[in-house]
């Protein structure tokens, strides 16, 4: 299928940017947002009761809106935002991997959707043992790199 052919490291890195990127513009916008993620690789902090932990679907959907939005923050390649759930409100922190994030909402209107999959383990691996990591790969692209270069001087 043609989908499989994006889903190698370097199409990976990419979307991880693109979803970075876009992340860090709502959040200096101070947007409210919602995510819709793969509940499988989020973390919570405490961990969350079973009770509630097993009513998330596999896709869940989480909106950052006031305290949650003030707390969220995206750095390397996770979201972290503090929540409260149930009818307790349970704070909680939930890290989320930005490749576990399939789709990112402003109010109704989907603004991205990501495709790629999840980097699992073995490809950190064989990312780490390789000759270039995440960041060599991105600049291997001279775009990439005229890009970056431009956000240096802005910031």
């Amino acid at each position: 299928m043609f989908l499989d052919n994006l889903q190698n490291l370097e199409f990976k890195n990419i979307m991880q940017e693109h979803i970075y990127r876009v992340i860090e513009f709502l959040l200096g916008e101070n947007q409210e947002f919602g995510v819709a993620c793969e509940i499988e690789y989020v973390n919570f902090n405490p961990p969350l009761p079973t009770s509630i932990q097993k009513t998330l679907p596999n896709i869940t959907l989480f909106m950052l809106a006031n305290y949650t939005l003030e707390s969220a923050l995206v750095e390397g390649d996770i979201l972290r935002f503090e929540a409260g759930f149930g009818t307790e409100n349970i704070g909680a922190i939930v890290t989320i991997p930005l490749l576990a994030i399939k789709q990112i909402f402003v109010g109704e209107y989907p603004i991205l959707i990501n495709i790629a999959e999840t980097i699992r383990e073995e490809e950190l691996e064989e990312e780490s043992s390789g000759d270039m990591d995440s960041m060599s790969i991105l600049l291997n692209n001279p775009e990439n790199a005229k890009l970056l270069r431009k956000r240096g001087k802005r910031d």
